[in-house]
């Protein structure tokens, strides 16, 4: 595999757009090759399973203000059915896995090359459809913040932007005692979600969403999870990254907020799902994991993902499962 420095030398720099072939549509899950799930699957020991999905509306109403909350109905045709459809289904408005449709980068467009004026409402290009035929299954491996800084005696906070770099993401791997052999999923807990749920509506209404603890906007990190060949990243935050973003590789000059939405300006979302094709993952369930985790030493399981299979969308719920 080429290295980080061999893809600054491709067009765009930094980009895995000739790694995997011409017209790829996986980005790094093609790292979860036949041999990596096949040896994954031997990390079943236990049969110990924990869904890492949110209930759809967990985060009713949705903390950037951008998503309407489901209107779910139910109906019977007759005294013994029930049926149900849903209206105002947002597909990333709880546990998420983003398509690599999602986010553009503002020099060189979407994943491969594909532009913002071909990547529109009837383009199913770069569709969250190649994740759910290809199936996303593998050795995961979990990361778990709070208890990292806990055990250092450092200060940590939820509400407060904490950058996690390749250092840190080193130091606590070899805290926990795991370490990477390619094709990982790797799992970033930092308990966002878990003090988030816990709050009244009257609370989460005066909390500021864009305050969390999260990867660093660095080269470093896109090296630290290229060179490990990291599959997909996922995390219990808004956004993966640390928010709101305050020390930046990848700001561009003249850059304007948008209209409207998210100003994702120096954000890592960019070159991380853009440039290198990376699977990502927002607003997971890892407390139950992540306790289970502590309580036997073990940071490693298989892990199955399988989004919608729906032609064109730019996210799914994950579905996640990891097996113990």
């Amino acid at each position: 595999m080429r290295s980080y420095d061999e893809l600054r030398n491709e067009q765009p720099p930094g980009s895995s757009w000739s790694t995997f072939g011409p017209g790829d549509r996986l980005g790094t899950v093609n790292f979860l090759t036949p041999e990596r799930v096949a040896s994954a699957a031997r990390l079943v020991r236990t049969g110990k399973r924990f869904s890492l999905d949110h209930p759809l509306t967990a985060f009713e109403p949705y903390p950037t203000g951008t998503r309407r909350p489901i209107e779910h109905h139910l109906f019977a045709n007759n005294e013994f059915h029930r049926d149900d459809w849903i209206d105002s289904f947002y597909l990333q408005s709880s546990s998420q896995l983003d398509a690599l449709r999602h986010i553009g980068h503002p020099l060189h467009g979407f994943y491969g090359g594909l532009s913002p004026a071909d990547n529109d409402e009837h383009s199913t290009t770069l569709g969250i459809q190649h994740y759910a035929d290809a199936g996303i299954a593998g050795r995961g491996v979990l990361l778990d913040v709070p208890r990292y800084f806990a055990a250092h005696e450092l200060d940590y906070d939820t509400e407060r932007t904490i950058p996690i770099d390749a250092e840190l993401l080193d130091a606590i791997a070899a805290w926990q005692g795991v370490g990477f052999a390619g094709g990982e999923l790797l799992l970033l807990r930092t308990a966002w979600a878990e003090r988030y749920l816990a709050k009244t509506p009257e609370e989460r209404a005066v909390t500021p969403w864009r305050l969390s603890p999260g990867l660093a906007q660095k080269e470093s990190v896109l090296r630290w999870l290229w060179e490990h060949e990291i599959a997909l990243v996922a995390a219990d935050n808004l956004a993966v990254e640390a928010d709101p973003v305050l020390d930046s590789d990848f700001r561009y000059p003249g850059e304007r907020p948008p209209e409207r939405g998210v100003d994702h300006s120096g954000m890592l979302h960019r070159p991380l799902i853009a440039l290198l094709g990376m699977a990502l993952g927002e607003l997971w369930k890892l407390d139950e994991l992540a306790a289970d985790c502590a309580e036997d030493g073990v940071y490693e399981f298989f892990l199955t993902v399988k989004p919608l299979n729906l032609p064109g969308a730019a996210g799914s719920p994950p579905n996640a499962l990891a097996l113990k």
